[in-house]
């Protein structure tokens, strides 16, 4: 299987919100993002470059930030990339509509994910 241009890059953000509604009404006004709900929890943003998703599943974040999520083709190869380099996994491999993810600790304690779509 040949790499993809998307393999091991950016490929995602995600913001924890309180309050969906209030968000869209805040990036949609000061930045002009674009908005496709996806259920009372979810709803995914365009910036007309990136795309990301609000989502209210968890508390939000202080000081935390947005999650960042990484594409990979092969997720259990980036998995066993991450442990060699140091990172510890804060969610195993686990499935989601549209693909499966996990989630890391980077050695600062940062919190990131990876994706794939199989």
């Amino acid at each position: 299987m040949e790499k993809s241009a998307n393999d091991l890059k950016i490929d995602y953000i995600e913001f924890t919100v309180a309050d969906i509604e209030a968000a869209k009404a805040f990036y949609g006004s000061a930045f002009g993002w674009s908005f496709t709900d996806y259920g009372s929890s979810y709803c995914e943003f365009n910036d007309g470059r990136l795309a990301g998703g609000f989502t209210n599943i968890q508390p939000p974040r202080p000081g935390g930030g947005p999650l960042v999520i990484l594409y990979a083709d092969k997720l259990e190869e980036a998995l066993d990339k991450v442990e060699r380099a140091g990172g510890t996994i804060a969610k195993p491999i686990a499935a989601f509509p549209g693909g499966r993810r996990f989630h890391f600790l980077d050695k600062d304690g940062y919190e990131l994910a990876v994706w794939s779509k199989s």
